[in-house]
């Protein structure tokens, strides 16, 4: 990771800084850029922890301007800054974007644009439900009479509203929904003063590794569009048209180092944030949950539209948003290039699993059946072709006395990529050989699955493990 941060840094220098093109001042009269980002929000790494730690901002700017990180663990308090002017660029969820533009509208230049998507999740597997591991809870709707942690506000929270109305179930009467910070929330869920906790990533994934909670609602199953932006102050915009196109290049800087790297990102934010790199290669790395690409899609516009009517219901004095006069990817258009429209079509995950599966012995061949693992004391993932093979590997390191830091495999429904030891395993003897062992990121699905498969039968991960050791998958 440092030779490429060295020969990037390299390149930047030797002539792409505002700096370097415009006869920079000294230091001293440099003028200041404030990035209000969340770090522990891996999604917008690309626009925040990762774009930070690798100067990439800084670089294309050059000495003419300063930068200001300031961090937050949620987009509300980056809204109140930019409404009072104070924050120049930010990054935030799609519900805290749509808040954001509700807020800034109706003050004419002091309104703000969308102008860069930073990750996103078709299906909507950027936010869950989680539960204590102990909890009896097998369903969202089990959660009837109960209290759920979460941001109002914030993607996790707009979610859990639709969830529970797609569950039959009223979100202001049915459920006590507790507006708590991530941080806070956890901890509520530990304390037992909660019994769900609806927030977005990384926070499910990280309690779930930390085995300090388990799965109960997949956001995947919505079927619903969930994104992170980038959003601009339209009059300083106006008056810094350059400081935009320098952070937009240094954007998509940042995702194609993340692609092309994915496990050193994830190290690298892991290091910053104090979030262990696990987990942020569940969701930032190969065909992980999010897919990162700065191409402002139509599908994630339209997602916008469909999120308004739940903000109502939240309840956060929220007013009508002109989400066509909110997007503006005119200066995106302009930094990426001529691939833009392509690009933007596109919804393939540019960083894929690739290679070739040793233990089952073929290539991987694509998105929703590769999975990988992890080992300690190796630099890169190891790729496999199904998830029968990736326990066939792990059955295999573990006899080699193998440590496993992660493997990650994808829901066989939704795709979502999941830890393979917190999945629910079906065994399908009707299925062929490498693919007799499926694995789902909820109990829900995994019964979904045998409703259509009178044959499957749910095992533990123990005995799926044991079954693919043994090559009695079948």
């Amino acid at each position: 990771m440092r030779t490429m941060i060295v020969a990037l840094v390299a390149f930047l220098a030797a002539g792409c800084s505002l700096g370097a093109a415009s006869g920079s001042p000294g230091s001293g009269d440099a003028e200041t850029v404030v990035v209000g980002y969340q770090s522990k929000t891996i999604n917008t790494v690309t626009a925040g922890t990762l774009l930070r730690s690798l100067g990439l901002l800084e670089k294309r700017l050059g000495r003419r301007y300063r930068v200001e990180w300031q961090d937050y663990d949620t987009g509300a308090p980056i809204t109140a800054k930019m409404v009072a002017g104070k924050i120049d660029i930010g990054s935030m969820g799609d519900y805290p974007l749509l808040i954001n533009a509700s807020r800034t509208q109706p003050l004419g230049d002091g309104r703000t644009d969308l102008v860069s998507v930073t990750g996103y999740n078709l299906r909507g597997g950027l936010n869950m439900v989680v539960v204590p591991p102990s909890s009896p809870a097998r369903t969202l709707a089990d959660l009837k009479g109960r209290a759920v942690s979460a941001s109002a506000g914030s993607a996790g929270h707009g979610t859990l509203v639709q969830a529970l109305e797609k569950a039959g179930l009223d979100p202001a009467a049915d459920v006590e929904t507790v507006n708590q910070l991530p941080q806070v929330g956890a901890s509520a869920l530990q304390a037992g003063t909660v019994q769900g906790y609806a927030q977005f990533v990384a926070w499910p994934g990280l309690l779930v590794f930390k085995k300090q909670a388990r799965l109960l609602y997949d956001g995947s199953a919505l079927g619903v569009p969930t994104f992170h932006g980038v959003v601009v102050r339209h009059a300083y915009a106006e008056r810094h048209p350059d400081v935009v196109q320098a952070f937009l290049q240094a954007q998509i800087d940042a995702t194609r180092y993340l692609h092309e790297h994915p496990v050193q990102a994830a190290e690298s934010v892991a290091k910053v944030t104090g979030l262990p790199a696990e987990v942020v290669y569940l969701y930032n790395g190969r065909d992980g949950i999010s897919t990162f690409d700065v191409t402002v899609k139509p599908q994630l516009v339209a997602a916008l539209e469909h999120d308004v009517p739940y903000l109502r219901k939240i309840g956060t004095d929220f007013t009508d948003v002109d989400v066509d006069a909110f997007v503006d990817d005119a200066p995106l258009r302009k930094a990426y290039g001529p691939s833009y429209d392509a690009d933007t079509a596109s919804t393939v995950n540019p960083a894929r699993i690739t290679g070739r599966d040793a233990t089952c012995g073929t290539q991987v061949s694509g998105p929703g059946r590769a999975g990988e693992i992890w080992l300690a004391g190796e630099q890169d993932t190891r790729p496999a072709a199904t998830p029968t093979c990736l326990l066939r590997q792990l059955a295999a390191a573990a006899a080699g006395g193998r440590t496993v830091r992660a493997a990650y495999v994808p829901d066989a429904a939704t795709g979502t990529h999941w830890f393979a030891g917190d999945s629910v395993w079906v065994r399908d003897p009707s299925a062929p050989k490498d693919d007799a062992l499926l694995p789902f990121t909820t109990r829900d699905g995994a019964e979904a699955y045998l409703e259509d498969h009178p044959k499957a039968a749910i095992v533990s991960y123990e005995d799926a493990l044991r079954a693919a050791a043994g090559g009695a998958a079948r």
